[in-house]
């Protein structure tokens, strides 16, 4: 075979590596892959994955995070941040001094009335936390719950605020916040991948669209992008064989598909050819280990109780139960996405009911992880895109931007407090305020991250999740 035969063999076969292509060129040339074994030595396994930040920056407090996502913007008004001057505003005109020259999504140009919070809060553990009566698990844990009632964002509808959230800008198609902890860390799973998504929908709210590029990989290197498990039926696309498959013969193609792989990598060295070895290999893995943690049947009752699930329903029961199982397999960032908090309307039964979908499996979720020793080494994360206006929109509220309320458990947190305040109707945070880049500066750092340093260079510049700005919240940290 001459010298440009062989070339254009090579480049053709980097740029099919797949059955298709496996097949066509066996037919091409018979004895290439004896050729290959006998000119190259059996390589092993590409190694896993263990990051960037190695070693790490500074001691960490926590080895994997949980996101509990809330998509559609909780009314803090109804859930995390009391107003009784709101109430006694109740029907009364906002006045123009909170509203003059800021930007509101729905409601601009219309007549701003004050909107009385709909359900009464209580006060919560021994730290006495104001939480409100539609969370009474998630109110009994408070002792346990850091609550950050002076969150500010910077987009006013959904899918640019979701995007800002995840990737800490506006702009589509920039790494996602777990694709930059496992590009920066690695996984501690060597069968499943380091960053998951799990979604569930409710009855009660418009049902947000969660579109994929909220967990890509952007321009890091695919194999950081997050992996959605589904909670029913089969929980990867493709992760059983077909019928007449064995193991042996889906290892056989696997092997056979990932030396095709290296023989382009060792002509290019293509990170993303290095993404393929790895993926492929991750996939075969995974044909194993996903059923198994898919099958809650070892469970003890008591724990499928107190969730509240039998598992694989769906629910956002079912997939906390699963963010559990995920952590102890070893995954760095969980996702669950809850697609029912967007209340324009009805907003006093609707919240009640988007509340009791979550509220018993998310206490459940800190509970477990407590009773196992668990929560010293993760970070729970509640809350959603952005807040809800004071101001009525019907008998609902309007997207909000200026002010609003999440909560943290778990290692290095400080539990049983609140941090932050915003004004006596609700509508500017105005004490210890924490930008979007100040929460994910600050859960880097519980993993060991300083944000400034975890940098990617793209385009001639170096990016971070971080952006230009962000510090760490110090005041909430143990």
């Amino acid at each position: 075979m001459n010298q440009q035969v062989s070339l254009a063999r090579r480049a053709f076969l980097t740029r099919t590596a797949s059955i298709g292509g496996l097949a066509l060129t066996s037919f091409l040339n018979r004895d290439f892959h004896a050729r290959a074994a006998a000119d190259e030595p059996a390589r092993p396994r590409l190694p896993r994955w263990t990051g960037v930040v190695n070693p790490l920056h500074h001691r960490p407090r926590i080895r994997r995070v949980i996101h509990l996502y809330m998509a559609g913007g909780p009314s803090h008004l109804e859930t995390l941040d009391y107003k009784p001057e709101l109430a006694r505003m109740h029907g009364r005109p906002m006045p123009e001094s909170f509203t003059r020259g800021q930007p509101i999504a729905q409601l601009q140009g219309q007549r701003l009335t004050c909107f009385a919070p709909q359900h009464e809060f209580q006060r919560c553990g021994r730290s006495r936390q104001l939480i409100s009566s539609i969370f009474p698990h998630i109110g009994a844990m408070a002792d346990d719950l850091c609550i950050i009632r002076s969150l500010r964002t910077e987009a006013i509808n959904h899918d640019p605020a979701h995007t800002f959230m995840n990737t800490g800008t506006t702009i589509s198609g920039r790494p996602a916040m777990g694709s930059w902890v496992t590009y920066g860390l690695g996984s501690d799973s060597e069968n499943l991948p380091g960053f998951v998504v799990l979604v569930s929908t409710g009855r009660f709210g418009q049902s947000q669209p969660i579109a994929t590029r909220q967990w890509h990989s952007g321009f890091l290197p695919s194999r950081f992008q997050g992996v959605e498990f589904r909670s029913t039926g089969e929980p990867v696309l493709y992760v059983t064989n077909p019928a007449g498959v064995t193991t042996d013969r889906q290892r056989d193609v696997v092997e056979t598909v990932q030396e095709l792989n290296r023989l382009g990598n060792n002509v290019l060295d293509d990170p993303e050819i290095a993404t393929r070895i790895a993926q492929y290999e991750m996939a075969f893995r995974m044909q194993t280990s996903v059923p198994q943690l898919m099958d809650v049947s070892s469970e003890p009752r008591r724990i499928l109780d107190m969730y509240g699930t039998r598992g694989g329903d769906g629910t956002f029961a079912s997939n906390c139960l699963l963010a559990r199982r995920l952590a102890e397999r070893g995954v760095r960032f969980i996702q669950l996405y809850h697609r029912d908090w967007d209340h324009h309307g009805s907003i006093r039964s609707h919240v009640a009911g988007t509340a009791a979908e979550v509220d018993r499996p998310a206490a459940a979720l800190l509970t477990d992880l407590k009773q196992r020793g668990m929560l010293d080494d993760t970070l729970v994360i509640w809350g959603g895109e952005f807040g809800r206006t004071p101001m009525a929109q019907g008998n609902g509220r309007d997207h909000h931007i200026k002010g609003f309320s999440i909560w943290l458990a778990g290692g290095g947190i400080r539990g049983g407090i609140s941090h932050g305040n915003t004004d006596e109707l609700g509508y500017n945070a105005v004490e210890n305020i924490v930008e979007v880049h100040d929460l994910q500066a600050t859960i880097l750092h519980l993993l060991g991250i300083d944000h400034r340093r975890l940098t990617y260079r793209f385009q001639g510049r170096d990016f971070r999740l971080t952006d230009v700005s962000g510090h760490v919240v110090d005041e909430i940290l143990m």
